[in-house]
């Protein structure tokens, strides 16, 4: 249920309205890195996540912060373009907003793309999706910095300020809750990567370019226990790929699978149960069910993954 207070989130006030800036802002209203985006993504995440009810609460407490931040954007971009109601020079400026929107905020960006669902990313993979909305917190953050860079106005720059540190906010509360499950921060899903060939940092961009650029070297090539290899066509021995033999066994969730669930979860009755048995999933979520997932060995004694039934 949504309730709706008739009062911004941070109360907006600005000086002499600018159409060509107000264009700019439509990016942060019907854009790809905008509020409408963000509050999607995180809401929609929220009413997913059924089997971690703390970070559910994250994901809903910041989508609908996102909203708000939304209706901010609107107020301020409507400031901006109130000229295109009645002043035709201004109008010019942007015929689709003036004419097809009654120079209103609709859900368009600032080239007048309509806004898409494929803005949006949703895996269902809690861990995931962190990573996921935490890259969108960065980008969003920085389109703020750009927009703040093209007005003199103090008002405006006073809103977009707000909106860019909550960014930051959101950002180091989807990273807590990410860091909070106590996983390797390269473990993602069920399946552990095949050992040796995951380590093997592929030199596949080589030789001297126009523009100065030749063979570097850096961390990313042997950190985290990487080491790079060269091509068979620099004469080296490739990627290992005789490596692969299958799947390597479960990957160590840490406290993802841990969390309390909801009561439409479908593996809240299996977590319930606290008999061992190869066929149902402990608290940690190794085994079957309660992480969607179970495991059989094959005739080679590995292990394969299939889709458990809810």
């Amino acid at each position: 249920m949504y309730h709706h207070i008739k009062k911004l989130m941070y109360t907006v006030n600005i000086g002499t309205p600018d159409v060509k800036f107000g264009n700019l802002l439509l990016e942060q209203f019907g854009g790809a890195n905008g509020e409408l985006a963000a509050a999607m993504q995180y809401t929609i995440q929220g009413w997913n996540c059924v089997d971690d009810l703390a970070r559910r609460d994250l994901l809903l407490d910041i989508g609908t912060e996102e909203l708000s931040h939304l209706e901010v954007v609107g107020a301020l971009i409507r400031m901006h373009l109130k000229d295109l109601k009645t002043n035709r020079e201004a109008a010019e400026a942007d015929p689709l907003v003036t004419i097809a929107g009654g120079g209103g905020v609709s859900l368009y960006n600032s080239v007048g793309d309509a806004w898409t669902a494929d803005y949006l990313k949703i895996t269902g993979e809690l861990d995931v999706d962190l990573r996921s909305n935490i890259a969108a917190e960065a980008r969003a953050k920085i389109v703020y910095e750009r927009l703040i860079d093209h007005t003199d106005d103090p008002g405006t720059i006073d809103t977009l300020q707000f909106l860019m540190t909550r960014e930051i906010t959101h950002l180091k509360a989807f990273s807590a809750a990410l860091e909070s499950m106590e996983k390797s921060p390269f473990s993602i899903g069920f399946l552990k990567p095949t050992p040796g060939i995951v380590d093997e940092y592929f030199n596949a961009s080589t030789g001297a370019g126009d523009e100065g650029d030749t063979d570097m070297r850096g961390p990313w090539q042997t950190s985290f226990g990487l080491h790079p290899v060269e091509s068979q066509m620099n004469e080296g021995p490739g990627l290992s790929v005789d490596d692969i033999h299958g799947t390597e066994g479960e990957e160590d969730r840490g406290k993802q699978d841990s969390g309390k669930k909801a009561a439409t979860s479908p593996f809240a009755e299996a977590l319930s149960q606290t008999q061992p048995s190869t066929n149902k999933a402990g608290a940690n979520g190794k085994g079957g069910s309660a992480n969607g997932h179970s495991k059989s060995t094959n005739g080679n004694g590995s292990k394969s993954k299939k889709t458990a039934k809810a």
